[in-house]
């Protein structure tokens, strides 16, 4: 491992375009277009890409097509995992997915960061901190995660949303930048959708 990776993984300020950080990112590239090129029904293919890709798989799992990320080997995802179409991951620093997490359309986890002062930015540094999603998490559309944000069990994020902090157990959270807005309860297991309930 050389200088700029280790500096990446361990949350330090780095050079993305050096010279064994791009080849393996080219690298990736090429196997996210082997994965997004193949024909719906060549499922057991896509898997056995997303396997070689992926640094941890802990159980089963379904990425819809297309499917985007920087290098892979810094991403786990937990059993049952459910993504719908366009996920980006940029994967700089670990993501940690738990079990039975479902990813609406476009959801986007970004551990990637630039610096905000211009001279700092244009001199070509990033770092890069760590994501964390916990068990039972659902993840609504277009939801965006920001670096170094947690999001804890049994939580749901509305659409649209945009973290920029962590995000506690058991609750529904949505809006821009990201709240709570209430927890989740025991009442909640009778309605499907608001205030419509499952038919006994």
């Amino acid at each position: 491992m050389n200088r700029q990776k280790a500096k990446m993984l361990s949350g330090k300020p780095y050079l993305a375009f050096d010279e064994e950080l791009l080849k393996e990112r080219q690298y990736t590239k090429g196997l996210v277009f082997k994965y997004n090129s193949l024909p719906p029904e060549e499922i057991a293919k896509r898997n056995e890409i997303i396997r070689n890709l992926l640094g941890k798989i802990r159980g089963t799992f379904f990425i819809e097509p297309p499917f985007r990320c920087d290098y892979g080997y810094n991403i786990e995802i937990g059993d049952n995992f459910y993504s719908n179409y366009n996920l980006i991951i940029l994967d700089c620093a670990r993501v940690k997915i738990g079990d039975n997490v479902m990813l609406g359309p476009n959801v986007g986890i970004y551990t990637a960061g630039h610096p905000v002062h211009y001279e700092t930015r244009n001199s070509l540094y990033e770092f890069a901190l760590p994501i964390s999603i916990g068990d039972n998490v659902w993840l609504g559309g277009n939801v965006v995660i920001n670096p170094n944000i947690n999001i804890g069990n049994n939580t749901v994020i509305g659409s649209g949303s945009v973290l920029t902090k962590d995000i506690p157990d058991n609750v529904i959270a949505a809006g821009n930048p990201c709240k709570v807005l209430r927890e989740i309860t025991e009442d909640d297991k009778i309605y499907y959708y608001k205030k419509m309930r499952f038919k006994k």
